[in-house]
């Protein structure tokens, strides 16, 4: 295995259990502790991993930090096509459906590329062109573009946003304290954000378990203004008990 893929790999361990050490990293990928440690040096330098004593924690928890949408690509493939599959069952033809920038949301757009009858609504440069050539009609937002993200921000998109009605908003997370509520690393995303739960009827939020527990720069609402939540198995269950207490509906994928 290359120290790119071996890195990568460690990425995606640390996106699941939220900690790595050394010697079952060593174990798991037949090298020596001496290589791994170098692994976790590079990955730390480049601001990916927080490294300790014995091994590395997942650096997601830092508030400000906004990975780029190609590397987050790369984390719970699985994982999200479950919550696509999932969210789309909630779908119905003749529905409007909004959807943030995101990976999972992007999973969720190509999941309901036979749609006959949809107008999806998005600020994601990435999901209009995912379902361009299909028959469901998308509403871009416009705004300013992010580079790391692909989505539209600023004022144009929330004025847009206010002009407009939704069923349901899915809305992909970075943080998910389920005391605190969602949060993003970036002021005007969730600003957007919010302007896409005002409209719509019904929020759902989809984001895989690696999600929660972590808080990012800022808040985009409490978990309560949510009616729904899907997520993979990796959940804790006590984040699962506070937010069936909270009235929230709850799927487990």
């Amino acid at each position: 295995m290359l120290s790119e893929e071996r890195q990568r790999a460690i990425l995606e361990i640390l996106g699941r259990e939220g900690r790595v050490l050394v010697v079952e990293l060593a174990q798991r990928f037949h090298t020596s502790q001496v290589t791994i440690r170098k692994d976790l040096e590079t990955l730390h330098a480049k601001g990916h991993v927080y490294r300790t004593h014995g091994g590395a924690l997942t650096a997601r928890g830092n508030v400000l930090e906004d990975p780029s949408l190609l590397d987050k690509e790369k984390l719970h493939r699985e994982e999200k096509s479950a919550i696509a599959a999932e969210a789309v069952k909630l779908v119905s033809e003749a529905q409007v459906v909004i959807l943030d920038s995101g990976t999972t949301t992007t999973a969720i757009a190509r999941a309901l590329r036979n749609f006959q009858n949809l107008t999806v609504i998005t600020n994601a440069v990435n999901i209009a062109v995912e379902l361009s050539g299909t028959n469901i009609e998308v509403i871009l937002t416009g705004g300013n573009v992010r580079k790391n993200s692909f989505s539209q921000v600023g004022p144009l998109a929330e004025e847009t946003l206010r002009k407009l009605s939704a069923d349901i908003f899915f809305l992909g997370v970075d943080g998910f304290d389920v005391n605190f509520g969602l949060s993003t690393p970036n002021l005007l995303e969730a600003r957007v954000n919010r302007a896409m739960m005002d409209v719509a009827r019904r929020t759902v939020a989809v984001c895989d378990s690696s999600k929660f527990g972590k808080r990012s720069l800022s808040l985009l609402c409490p978990t309560v203004s949510l009616h729904h939540v899907i997520t993979d198995r990796g959940i804790c269950k006590t984040d699962l008990a506070a937010l069936r207490k909270a009235g929230i509906e709850v799927t487990v994928c």
